[in-house]
């Protein structure tokens, strides 16, 4: 399955029905009346957030939904039947903009939310409606109203606990394959990793997400490289991950590139708590991890983590101190949950 997390798509809700004009004939009755059904409402427009899916490559073949319009009214008062919804399906974590791409009309982060987006027409009036006393016989009937319709961007933002970042090959790839099912691409040459993976760990009998992305370089948030596009994919982050190259000229230097680039995106990924880790310490000797080691605490103003993903060094190190970090927010977001008051 391809990764998509961006797809332009039209919507429309169905047109209501028209309402019927007709006169109730039959045999020796002389004044029948209006009998003239109103017409039925059209299809709503629905979004859903459903298990199993993490792409939106249902929305790249197929990019114009349109529900079904309202019966028409008929004789004998007989409504016209409602038209048939149309449900988007969507996974956890999706954005609906509108078209300019930056006003966000929903945000479906569960599984199982449901929004009705666009509301289909109004059914007319049938004939009947519009008997009174004065006018016993109503030649009016009214068409249906225009369901709702409008362009919309769907942008899916992957729901993780915790997020990779570096420049490309940085080790960020064999690190979540070393610690989850994820089977990501790993290769000696920098971008193996085209988009976004996911994986679960499983760490001191906890679990918690782990987000890779792309690797970032120098002038990503002006469209160099890959550019920043997947940032958006660890924005819901509770903490960040930042391997630094061992092997690489200038572990500060390399640290401090990233950095940049995060400040330069924004959307509160300066302020996420982030764990500094120099990876590859396999292949480097005593002195030059030693000099790698200082370099990056300089840089980071912080003691980083030394680790392996090949041999499995300071891994189990690192998780932890990634659950440490997660379960702090997730008692954070506990505390500000207000229970419901208690009703008899």
């Amino acid at each position: 399955m391809k990764f998509l997390d961006q797809a332009k798509i039209y919507v429309r809700a169905g047109d209501g029905g028209a309402g019927c004009l007709s006169f109730r004939r039959e045999k020796f009755i002389e004044f029948g009346g209006p009998d003239g059904g109103d017409g039925g409402r059209g299809g709503d427009v629905w979004i859903e957030c459903v298990d199993g899916l993490n792409t939106l490559i249902d929305y790249r073949y197929q990019q114009h939904f349109k529900a079904k319009k309202g019966g028409y009214g008929m004789g004998k008062n007989r409504a016209g039947a409602k038209g048939d919804d149309v449900v988007l399906k969507v996974p956890a974590g999706t954005e609906v903009l509108e078209e300019d791409g930056e006003t966000v009309l929903a945000d479906l982060t569960e599984v199982g939310q449901r929004i009705r987006f666009l509301k289909g027409g109004n059914g007319g009036f049938g004939n009947a409606h519009f008997q009174t006393s004065t006018n016993q016989a109503p030649r009016r009937a009214n068409p249906g109203q225009e369901g709702e319709e409008r362009w919309i961007i769907l942008r899916l933002k992957l729901i993780a606990d915790a997020g990779l970042v570096g420049l490309p090959n940085a080790g960020k790839s064999t690190f979540l394959a070393a610690t989850t099912a994820a089977k990501p691409k790993v290769a000696d040459y920098p971008f193996t990793t085209l988009h976004p993976g996911l994986g679960v760990v499983k760490v001191d009998g906890r679990e918690f997400v782990l987000a890779d992305i792309p690797g970032l370089i120098e002038g990503a948030h002006e469209g160099v490289g890959l550019g920043d596009r997947f940032l958006a994919h660890i924005e819901r982050c509770r903490v960040l991950l930042h391997l630094v190259d061992g092997t690489c000229e200038h572990a500060g230097k390399a640290y401090k590139t990233v950095r940049a680039e995060l400040d330069a995106y924004g959307a509160g990924l300066e302020d996420k708590p982030e764990i500094v880790a120099l990876t590859k310490i396999d292949s480097l000797d005593a002195e030059t991890l030693k000099a790698q080691m200082d370099r990056l605490k300089r840089a980071a103003k912080k003691k980083p983590l030394a680790l392996s993903a090949a041999t499995g060094d300071g891994v189990r190190e690192a998780l932890r101190a990634l659950l440490g970090i997660i379960d702090e927010g997730r008692a954070e977001e506990a505390d500000k949950v207000v229970p419901e008051p208690w009703r008899p």
